[in-house]
């Protein structure tokens, strides 16, 4: 016969009990028998208010995802020929999008015959992360993925402020 070790409310050890014994004691306390470590050997059950149980693991899960952080990429868009204005523009964007705690992907579009003047996106790209250097990181370096060259920065934890 399985036996199981056996926790009252209170969290004091009954002993090990057979399983039909531990089930019969629960019921004499008006309560239930939840099984609380079902790899342990013997498994752990404890002499419980079910109802009472899952509400109080409900509460814990919701605030363990109240207080999950969730990272969002954002994205900002450049050409090759992006004029000074709309760059330092772009960048404050970006900047406060790293603020929140998000990351950013900057990406430099190239159209037609702008391929062939890659260079200019890469400086560009350089640009951007000197400018935004001071409270982010480069997560992944500058890359050519088709007509786009993007990089991706994340909020230095170190070097921003928390709001």
């Amino acid at each position: 016969m399985p036996k199981v070790r056996v926790i009252d409310q209170d969290g004091k050890q009954l002993g090990i009990y057979i399983t039909r014994e531990a089930i019969r004691l629960a019921r004499e306390r008006e309560l239930d028998l939840v099984e609380i470590a079902p790899k342990a050997e013997p498994p752990v059950c404890k002499i419980i208010d079910f109802g009472k149980f899952k509400y109080e693991k409900q509460k814990r899960e919701k605030t363990q995802k109240k207080n999950q952080i969730v990272s969002v990429l954002k994205e900002i868009r450049f050409h090759p020929n992006t004029d000074t204005h709309d760059f330092d523009f772009k960048t404050k964007h970006a900047i406060n999008f790293l603020e929140e705690g998000n990351k950013v992907k900057a990406v430099v579009m190239f159209k037609g015959r702008e391929l062939a003047y890659t260079k200019y996106g890469e400086d560009l790209l350089n640009k951007f992360i000197e400018r935004i250097s001071d409270i982010a990181k480069v997560e992944s370096p500058i890359k050519m993925e088709g007509r786009n060259m993007n990089v991706i920065v994340a909020p230095d934890k170190s070097k921003t402020k928390k709001k």
